[in-house]
């Protein structure tokens, strides 16, 4: 029989397929392959089973049972007795973007860490080249890669209503999203609080478009509840219909939300602090749970492992590795609602298996995805598509001017030896901003190394102009003169942000990132000491990993002898050193409430309380 390609799914081969595959189960049809293992875990039960066969047709499971019981022909056969197979694995909240790799690189360097399938949270891309940002996901599994990639469309289309360019998602484009492809599961977490509860935030109409667009088409409104500790924000956060959240630190939190009905995904930096917490309460029902990788770079996943680190790090809390497994297959699947095609090892899902070695340690000798084995041990094994993307993914910097110094200037007004500046930090999440008196020189208001006072800007690079908001920060960029770190990956909206000891080291970081589009540029002492191409999206790079993470090893190194500021009160683990944090240091969604922003007609000077809308001047 001609089946359809069922690398993408839509309804109409969706039927086709499954009627094939219910021919094939009954044995009235010949299947392609059979996978015999010493074990099976049956997720929906959590118990193993012994001496099990797979019977997969095409890219789906058709029949699964003891082995030796499947009545129909199979072309060919393969024993792994000594194997313990498990579903693949899935991420419920993960930015692929933020491994820095475009999706067919990245499907190749998690594959072989049993990671089969993702909910893609695309609002980095989303920011970057909105129009064509479903495209951009489908794209990869079109041209053959084995991943599974679930999008969901970006709430934070802008991330707030104080920013633009890339894209704007509201009720029309969600709509058009969810109608067009099934593997599309919902919306991606949804940011902006203030936004979502207050019906006089600009914002307010865009969102709830978008969730009532996902609400009619019977998907899942993802969450982001960071910095939400009081239980009538928790309330009404759950009451408004956000479904998940995947921003909570501990144990009392977990328990907090998920009494509220939130599904709680779960991420590396503390999930052994809350598993622990949790099971110390005496928490038996993992049902409610998941465990998501959210951020993580090539370089950091070279080292520590994908989905399989987060397992791992469950397992060493104190979880069962079969709840563990749980927590990254049927669990995720479930919320999402994609348990027909993921999740298990069960007829009509994708033939996607985990195969261990020792259980235990979750110790993987194979992987197998869309029916075929696509690793042994840790080498990928399975097709790598080359991928020419077009220009609307790799050419995203748009400034259409060489930038100057001047642009980062700061200017005082006339006669006055000193100004008061309003001055942010990494990470401020106080409801007022700091305020110095900075000395003026030369007409202009200038930094102050000896309080930890440097320059931060913000470079719009959507419309062509290169439009810079600008202002004082403190504790962090470099110390050293003439020294300037700049980086197109700026959470969520993607400008370029630059921080550095002179406006002109400033303006040449950022040129830099002009002939680059995109990724980072470090200049040090007046001259270029390193770049990191980011081409795609200026985001990602469509090569190897160990391509990529050689250029960030030399950007490091380059980063050794500036002196950065830091302060030593404020998250020491991020500091001193390379400020790589800063990419997250952008964001503006909760908690955060004075943000720098690109200059946009509601934030002229790119200075704005996000939780208001009130600006204020940067000097005065």
């Amino acid at each position: 029989m001609d089946l359809p390609d069922d690398l993408l799914i839509s309804a109409a081969d969706e039927v086709r397929i499954r009627q094939h595959l219910a021919l094939v189960a009954l044995g009235k049809r010949p299947a392609d392959r059979a996978v015999r293992v010493g074990r099976l875990l049956d997720v929906h039960g959590r118990r193993w089973h012994e001496d099990q066969e797979i019977v997969i047709c095409g890219r789906r499971i058709a029949w699964v049972g003891p082995a030796g019981a499947y009545k129909g022909e199979v072309a060919e056969r393969a024993e792994r007795l000594n194997l313990h197979a498990v579903p693949g694995f899935g991420e419920v909240h993960k930015h692929i973007e933020s491994s820095h790799l475009t999706p067919e690189h990245e499907a190749a360097l998690v594959l072989p860490h049993g990671n089969t399938w993702t909910c893609e949270a695309s609002h980095e891309f989303s920011n970057v080249d909105g129009p064509n940002n479903l495209e951009f996901w489908l794209t990869a599994r079109r041209a053959g890669s084995p991943m599974k990639i679930f999008p969901l469309p970006g709430s934070a289309v802008p991330p707030t209503a104080y920013e633009w360019g890339g894209g704007h998602f509201g009720y029309d484009e969600q709509q058009s999203f969810l109608k067009q492809q099934l593997m599309v599961a919902g919306l991606d977490e949804v940011m902006d609080w203030p936004a979502v509860w207050n019906p006089e935030n600009p914002s307010y109409e865009r969102l709830w478009g978008m969730i009532r667009a996902t609400f009619e088409q019977r998907g899942v409104v993802e969450g982001h509840a960071a910095g939400m500790r009081a239980i009538d924000d928790i309330n009404a956060f759950a009451a408004a219909g956000m479904a998940s959240d995947h921003e909570a630190w501990t144990a009392e939190e977990v328990r907090d939300k998920l009494r509220r009905g939130l599904f709680m995904e779960l991420r590396p930096h503390s999930v052994k602090e809350m598993i622990g917490g949790l099971l110390a309460e005496g928490q038996q029902d993992w049902s409610q749970f998941a465990l998501c990788t959210d951020d993580r770079s090539c370089s950091d996943t070279m080292k520590l492992g994908a989905t399989d680190h987060n397992v791992r790090l469950a397992i060493e809390a104190g979880l069962a590795p079969e709840i563990a497994i749980q927590l990254v297959t049927i669990n995720p699947a479930r919320h999402m609602r994609l348990t027909p095609w993921v999740g298990a090892i069960a007829p009509g899902r994708f033939a996607d298996l985990v195969l261990l070695d020792d259980v235990a340690s979750l110790s993987i000798a194979q992987v197998w995805a869309d029916g075929q084995q696509v690793s042994e041990g840790k080498t990928y094994s399975g097709p790598l598509p080359k991928i020419a993307w077009p220009g609307w993914a790799t050419g995203t910097v748009n400034i259409q001017r060489e930038m100057l110094a001047e642009d980062f200037a700061i200017p005082a007004e006339p006669g006055r030896q000193t100004m008061s500046a309003a001055i942010l930090r990494p990470f401020h999440w106080a409801d007022e901003f700091i305020t110095m008196d900075l000395p003026v020189a030369d007409g202009l208001v200038q930094r102050d190394a000896g309080r930890n006072v440097t320059k931060f800007a913000i470079v719009d690079r959507f419309s062509g102009e290169g439009l810079t908001s600008k202002m004082f920060w403190l504790g962090t960029g470099p110390k050293t003169p003439e020294t300037a770190l700049a980086c197109s990956m700026g959470h969520d909206k993607h400008n370029i942000w630059v921080v550095g000891s002179s406006d002109a080291a400033m303006a040449k970081a950022v040129n830099a990132l002009r002939e680059t589009q995109g990724g980072w540029a470090l200049v040090r002492e007046g001259a270029l000491a390193a770049t990191v191409r980011y081409e795609v999206g200026g985001l990602m790079t469509c090569r190897p990993p160990a391509e990529l993470d050689a250029e960030m090893q030399a950007l490091y190194a380059a980063a050794e002898g500036i002196e950065w500021m830091y302060e030593p009160t404020f998250s020491p683990r991020w500091w001193p050193g390379f400020p790589e944090r800063l990419a997250f240091a952008t964001l503006t969604c909760a908690p955060w409430r004075w943000v720098l922003v690109a200059p946009s007609p509601l934030a002229p000077e790119g200075f704005v309380n996000v939780a208001t809308g009130e600006t204020h001047p940067i000097v005065w």
